[in-house]
């Protein structure tokens, strides 16, 4: 089974999580281009390598990043959001 490190609660069982995406930096809506904004909306690098992502531990609600690396399929750190450093 794998185990997620939450940072509230600590290492926990995969089944505990939901993942929500990958996290990435949203353009103004007002200022960007149509074609900035569909590229955000509908495009992903989907390029193995870590990954900034979103997930929640859903006993607790609690959301957090955690930077995966596809590649290898391993968990590089996990951390709440503004406590990237």
């Amino acid at each position: 089974m794998k185990i997620i490190n939450c940072p509230i609660n600590g290492p926990r069982p995969v089944s505990e999580f939901f993942y929500w995406g990958q996290m990435r930096v949203m353009p103004d809506p007002v200022a960007s281009s149509d074609d900035v904004w569909a590229d955000y909306v509908f495009n992903c690098n989907g390029a193995p390598g870590v990954k900034r992502e979103w997930w929640c531990h859903t006993p607790s609600n609690t959301w957090f990043i955690i930077e995966r690396d596809t590649e290898k399929d391993r968990i590089v750190r996990t951390y709440l959001y503004g406590e990237e450093e």
